[in-house]
This record gives structure tokens, sequence and C-alpha cells, in this order.
């Protein structure tokens, strides 16, 4: 027997500006799509002081051998599967550092799978890993959903930090979370297609978040993408061109002292800009937690100024200006 649950969030909310969009030429249509989601990043703008303590928190969480968990059902749950599994090639984050758990598993990647989302004890279940010394973050456009209110309540249980990412300000799960990052996206342009500017606004928040700790975690080295695995051919042609920029080397002596450090990149940017050994490399960035940064400093390693060398900032030039689409309102059909 099927039961039914009456939503209240903004995102339920029937759009008065695109109550003809049925009635668009297909430009129009794309216009006013795109007017919609040009308004997400003011709002994700809002909550970055909450997202900067819950970067801070992750942290000092995994310094200390914690672990991330996302969790989310439906369009949610896929962003977190995404976010989680690009952080390997992206930055080399060890497995199991950051998990997505999504309601109904690999299957409900691919396709709806029925009543999954409303299983708080299953979000339970999934989550039941998590210790104390973890941060779980759930992530729900409607702020109801149950299988994240398992997790998140669970995750309470356990003393976890946690924390909510969510498109309705007054989010029923809200007292689960630590942390509660309400983005306010609005009405959908689509009444209740949460895969659109709600989506958009939990990719942001994950990509700035995951980014953020990644950063933070020295998994980076100015801009550049020191732990990247390069588990391709466009990907080996970027270590290498990560060395030449970061230091100045020829492209043969790159190409050696990668060589040299096993095709590991930090080890061999290390060699490049100290003149170390790729072991000796390797074991002041063991000791100091994988930052080129510090390690640089403990080998001693100084730039023209006395400070740990770092490459030059890129030269930037100021982008073109984009015209500004004028977006038809249209009439109810």
């Amino acid at each position: 027997m099927s039961t039914e649950a009456t939503v209240s969030a903004p995102t339920e909310d029937r759009h008065p500006g695109t109550a003809g969009i049925d009635g668009l030429s297909t430009l129009e249509i794309l216009r006013v799509l795109n007017a919609e989601d040009a308004t997400v990043p003011g709002a994700v703008a809002e909550v970055l002081p909450a997202l900067a303590a819950l970067v801070d928190l992750a942290v000092a969480a995994v310094e200390a051998g914690g672990v991330i968990h996302y969790v989310g059902a439906g369009t949610s749950g896929r962003l977190a599967v995404l976010d989680a599994a690009e952080l390997l090639p992206t930055f080399n984050a060890p497995d199991g550092l950051v998990v997505a758990h999504h309601a109904g598993g690999g299957e409900a990647l691919v396709r709806a799978v029925e009543n999954v989302e409303d299983d708080a004890e299953q979000g339970r279940a999934d989550v039941d890993a998590v210790t104390a010394a973890d941060v779980v973050v759930g992530l729900t456009a409607s702020g109801r959903t149950p299988y994240v209110g398992g997790a998140l309540a669970l995750a309470r249980e356990r003393g976890a930090v946690t924390a909510l990412v969510s498109s309705n300000p007054e989010a029923e799960l809200a007292p689960l979370a630590d942390h509660f990052l309400p983005v306010a996206t609005g009405a959908e342009a689509i009444t209740g297609s949460t895969r659109l500017k709600a989506g958009t606004a939990q990719k942001l928040v994950l990509n700035a978040f995951s980014t953020a700790v990644m950063v933070r975690l020295g998994r980076t080295w100015s801009n550049l993408m020191v732990d990247v695995v390069a588990t391709n051919a466009k990907l080996r042609g970027r270590v290498l061109r990560i060395l030449r920029e970061a230091s100045g080397a020829s492209e043969d002596d790159a190409r050696r002292a990668l060589e040299d450090a096993d095709g590991e990149l930090k080890p061999a940017l290390v060699t490049l800009l100290c003149g170390s050994g790729a072991e000796e490399a390797r074991a002041a960035l063991r000791g100091n937690g994988g930052s080129v940064a510090r390690a640089l400093a403990a080998l001693g390693a100084t730039g023209p100024n006395g400070a740990a060398p770092h490459p030059a900032s890129p030269r930037t030039t100021t982008p073109a200006a984009h015209p500004v689409a004028t977006v038809p309102t249209g009439d109810p059909a």
C-alpha cells in the first residue's frame, strides 16, 4: 500500500515567472533556465561562513584519523557519489577518506528505486561505521528526507560532527545538524525538479567543501594539483606540465625527476626545487603531512627572499564582458 507525504519546501513552490515556459521557443527556454541558474552562486555565497567552519572541522577530523561521510538520496546522493569519486584522481585522496552513501546503493545511481529515500533505518544502517572522530554531511533539497535523517540521527548519537545542506531554510532535519547550510535557491523553473537549482547548489557546495579541505590538507601547492594521479594520457601530460610550471625545469629535467621518483609528482617536485634525492624528498613529505611547502621548509629550501620557493602567479587577463540576456516571462499556458 502506497503512502503520501506533503512536502513543505520552497523547491516545491510553483515559480510565477516560468508558468509559460512550455510556450516559449527553445532559445527562450534556455535563457529562462540560465537566468535561474545564475541566481545559485549568490545563494551559496550566503552560507560560506558556515561552510568555512565545516571545512575547518573536517580538516581537523581528517588530520586526527577521521572520515568524512556524505549522505543523500536521488540527485543529492548522486552528486555526493560524484564528488567523493573525483577526489582520488584529482587529489590522490586515500581510499575511504570521503565516503558517499546513496539511498538504494549502486542500482539507484542510474534509475529510481522505489521508497529507498523514505527508509530512515537504512540510513542508520548505511553509516553504522561512523565514529565520534568523523564528519557526516547530509544533503537533501527538501530538508526532510528520512534516509538522511536516519543517518544524521545515528551520527549524532555516535558523537560525530553533523551538517545539513538543504534548499529549505526551514528544513525539518535542521535540529539534527551541528552545522546547517540553508542555500535558499527558491522555487524551481520546473516545479519540484530539484535536479535544477537545488542540485546545482549542492554541486557548488560539495565542490567548494572538498576542494577547500584538500587545499588545507596540503594536497595542492599554490593552485597546482600536485597530488593528481596520472591514470590516463591526459593526466600524464598534466603531471609533466605541473612539474615544469612549478619548478621552471626543462621538459627533460622534469621527466628525469619524475622517473627518479617512480612517477610520483610531489617527491619529483621537491627534488627539482631543492636538489634533494627522491627518497629524502619522500621522507620530508611524510614528516610534514604531505605538504610540499612544509617539506621544502624542512629541507631548508629557500627562494629569493629567504622563504620557501613558490611558483610565480600566472599572468592574468581581464575576461571580456558577456552580454546579459533578456529573459522573457511568457504567459501561463
